[in-house]
């Protein structure tokens, strides 16, 4: 942590929320692109009595400070790493549960490999090191996919939020999911979210994750356009002694289409 990172400081520009029990294993829980910790109202609850679940913004969004926005330390995952750790070492926390959607897996891999000693475990949901195919590797898109779906982002954002939030949510039956991940998505400063895109979807991490040594558990979605199997399978290879579970939800959000069975997943991993 830095100096300048106090409590105080870090509670302001990450908007954290501590809640649950006290006492209990601290449970840290990070949000995805274009999101906030709204987005675990269906899942954090079902550990508070249990554990202390800390709640926070990734800074530049949600309800966080965005005078705080950098965009020199956050034009890579390492600066959201940072923030992790800054939590970790203001809040005191110790043997740290990490519950990280999509980009937000990396970040807690990148924290964990930087202080192993202060995780005890990763729950990597949908997560992906790598979007762009690249050789043997499917990630799931062309270099050419990713490219248009940044250049329409820059285009115009509020129209590219309104098309993929659909896509990414992957439960067309249920509108009222989509609408609400529009909403986060139209919430978030244009300005934040594009550099944010650019940083989600083109970083590779792949290199990272054989040198991860806390345990961890992929929950990979059995229909995922984001993040196909074949990633969540890739990471749970990768990661040695992980577990792979395999959820029967389909989409990219598990935590909000089908949350009983996200909970289930971690209560059952963590017992």
């Amino acid at each position: 942590m830095t100096p300048a990172a106090t409590l105080a400081t870090v509670e302001r520009r990450n908007n954290v929320r501590v809640l649950g029990n006290p006492a209990g294993r601290p449970m840290v829980f990070a949000h995805g692109f274009g999101c906030s910790q709204e987005m675990w109202r269906l899942v954090a609850p079902a550990f508070a009595a249990d554990y202390r679940v800390v709640l926070y913004d990734h800074t530049g969004e949600g309800g966080s400070d965005l005078s705080e926005y950098d965009p020199a330390k956050y034009d890579s995952l390492d600066g959201y790493a940072d923030d992790i750790l800054d939590i970790v070492a203001a809040y005191e926390l110790e043997d740290v549960v990490f519950v990280g959607h999509s980009v937000s897996g990396m970040m807690g891999v990148l924290a964990s490999l930087r202080a192993p000693e202060s995780f005890g475990a990763l729950i990597l949901v949908s997560p992906s090191p790598r979007y762009i195919n690249d050789g043997d590797y499917i990630g799931g898109f062309e270099k050419a996919d990713i490219d248009g779906l940044l250049d329409s982002l820059d285009a115009n954002y509020l129209g590219w939020s309104a098309t993929m939030a659909p896509v990414i949510m992957g439960n067309p039956e249920r509108p009222e999911l989509s609408d609400e991940l529009n909403a986060q998505f139209c919430a978030t400063d244009p300005v934040v979210a594009r550099q944010f895109a650019r940083v989600t979807f083109l970083s590779d991490n792949r290199d990272d994750l054989a040198d991860v040594t806390t345990p961890a558990l992929v929950l990979q979605c059995a229909d995922d356009l984001i993040a196909p199997v074949t990633v969540g399978q890739y990471v749970h290879a990768e990661i040695a002694g992980s577990t792979l579970v395999m959820l029967p939800a389909t989409g990219h959000v598990p935590h909000l289409s089908a949350p009983d069975q996200v909970i289930t997943a971690i209560q059952e991993y963590l017992a």
